[in-house]
């Protein structure tokens, strides 16, 4: 009890009730007029520095997002605006908060309050909360490093925590990843710890053509250089394109199948449309020109070939070879090493 309070209460013990009234409103007089004189200003002060504060956080966060649309609106990527929109109001969050808490330690001694038992108080609430909460804390400040970062955006496709799928939605606790199948899946930030993604800048399809060892291969990169071009100029797909299909030559041989690539670099998840057209254009032109798509399992001679694309060399006098695979084993017994 406050000794000041104990004080009036053993002087009103010998005072009358007029006194003792009369004494205490000026008690009350004194104090309202040392707390109009020297505390109000102060809080007053301190609220409009905060309320400034939280006005240039707001004004500078709003400028940022709107920055962001228009660069958005320009470039086509809508994935990205979500991205800054979370960010920052996730910065205007923190930032209130703390000019908030910044406010309260300057305004409650003001009015009287001590500080040092609500500080005690909070430090034992603050550990205890941390340690219940610890993987809400890393999932937070994960998705913050995500989004500080630029590693993903909604709509790319990625890989994260061994989960390939599009991006649907991301906050600072947790990935929303949609499956080809339609599978969604809810990741943990803290569980994120390699990005793989596959749309970002630009994409590269490889079409791994199959061709029958019987090609020359200088005709069938003619071939293939004219299809891939035809679809790069054709106007319903070039500006799917960054740059011209590149022909890599023969990559493998593998039985009577020869592998020719033809990669072609399009825009950011833009690669299947033209993919799927080249590929058909491919296939149609091989069958103008006869030839055979490859097979692993045909095997190739020096010489000619048969229907079937099984090669067999020539023998002398006309007579046909004989199939080493149809021949009939020897027949001998193999413990005496006559003839059976």
């Amino acid at each position: 009890m406050d000794i000041a309070f104990v004080s009036h209460l053993h002087v009103a013990a010998y005072m009358r009730p007029s006194e003792f009234f009369h004494g205490l409103d000026a008690k009350w007089a004194d104090d309202l007029q040392n707390f109009v004189r020297a505390v109000l200003p102060k809080l007053i002060v301190t609220i409009i520095a905060a309320w400034i504060l939280i006005r240039v956080l707001k004004v500078v966060t709003d400028r940022v997002l709107k920055i962001a649309e228009s660069r958005t609106k320009s470039t086509g990527q809508m994935g990205h605006i979500a991205q800054v929109r979370t960010l920052t109001s996730v910065i205007r969050a923190t930032g209130i908060g703390i000019i908030g808490f910044l406010t309260a330690l300057e305004v409650l001694p003001l009015l009287g309050f001590k500080l040092e038992p609500l500080l005690a108080s909070a430090g034992v609430v603050g550990v205890a909360l941390g340690l219940a909460a610890q993987t809400i804390v890393k999932d937070c400040l994960n998705g913050i490093l995500i989004l500080i970062e630029d590693q993903y955006n909604v709509g790319d496709v990625v890989s994260l925590a061994g989960q390939k799928g599009t991006v649907e939605a991301m906050s600072l606790r947790k990935t929303q990843l949609r499956d080809g199948d339609g599978t969604l899946y809810l990741i943990p930030n803290s569980q994120i710890t390699t990005v793989a993604n596959f749309t970002r800048d630009f994409s590269v399809a490889t079409i791994n053509v199959s061709v029958d060892f019987s090609a020359e291969p200088d005709k069938v990169l003619e071939l293939l250089k004219t299809v891939a071009m035809g679809v790069r100029t054709d106007p319903a797909y070039s500006d799917y394109y960054l740059a011209d299909p590149t022909l890599l030559g023969v990559d493998a041989i593998k039985g009577s199948q020869v592998i020719y690539p033809v990669q072609l670099k399009t825009k950011a998840n833009q690669q299947w449309v033209p993919m799927r057209e080249t590929q058909r254009r491919i296939r149609i032109a091989l069958a103008e020109n006869k030839m055979l798509p490859g097979d692993p399992l045909r095997v190739f001679t020096a010489g000619g070939g048969n229907v079937a694309g099984m090669i067999e060399p020539p023998v002398a006098g006309g007579a046909k070879a004989v199939d080493p695979t149809a021949a009939k084993p020897n027949e001998i017994n193999p413990f005496t090493g006559e003839g059976m």
